[in-house]
């Protein structure tokens, strides 16, 4: 059994749809994973060195702002790019594919499954990485690097979070919600090719991607992506 088969059978698709779901009945299945304890800890570690370290300047403020106005569109290119990138035959070939969107793929065949909500294990370590490098090249002072990773963390747990909320059976209660689990559905069941946002839909509308349902014709590859 391989570990994200064994994180599936914690995270039981019986306890993942079943009706009637509670929010913190939600969050406690969240936890159990081992992203969300990651993501979590990092986060937490990251926000608390920083509050340590103080002399609080601008340029936190400026860190911190510009993370969380890029998010949404890093979060629409790596779903359009990266995600639904198909594999490439090589010109010896053989076929260059790559893990996330093999296991975003299979994310689309089987939606309820819970082990495929999360992004994926081996993967979560070199994003946390990546973007630890890229805050401290971005800021080039130790305290707006700390400040813009510790957001940069938190807003990828929020994305797995819900993410992971949507795919479950917990029924909406805030009209953002009701908005970003519907337009996230129509992504699945109608077109594939529309309703990239996950966290808002900023970056869909901005980018033309946030159709009305009903401009939009049912694809037959919403569930079995091109490979």
């Amino acid at each position: 059994m391989t570990a994200d088969s064994a994180t599936t059978a914690a995270l039981t698709r019986s306890a993942f749809t079943r009706s009637g779901m509670t929010l913190r009945e939600a969050a406690t299945l969240f936890a159990r994973h081992p992203n969300s304890r990651v993501l979590t800890a990092t986060t937490a570690t990251a926000a608390a060195t920083r509050l340590l370290l103080g002399k609080w300047s601008r340029r936190d403020a400026v860190a911190a702002g510009a993370i969380l106005a890029a998010e949404p569109f890093v979060e629409w290119m790596v779903h359009v790019h990266v995600l639904h990138r198909r594999p490439r035959e090589k010109k010896d070939g053989s076929v260059a594919d790559s893990l996330l969107a093999s296991s975003h793929r299979a994310h689309h065949s089987d939606p309820r499954d819970p082990g495929l909500v999360f992004i994926p294990r081996p993967a979560l370590a070199p994003s946390i990485a990546a973007l630890a490098v890229a805050n401290l090249a971005g800021a080039r002072a130790l305290r707006p690097a700390l400040t813009g990773f510790a957001t940069a963390i938190a807003s990828m747990t929020a994305y797995e979070w819900t993410h992971f909320l949507i795919h479950s059976a917990y029924r909406p209660q805030s009209k953002l919600y009701k908005t970003i689990r519907r337009t996230h559905q129509l992504h699945h069941f109608r077109n594939e090719n529309y309703w990239f946002g996950i966290i808002t839909p900023v970056s869909d509308k901005a980018l033309n991607t946030y159709p009305r349902k009903e401009d939009v014709a049912v694809s037959s590859t919403a569930k079995a992506l091109a490979g």
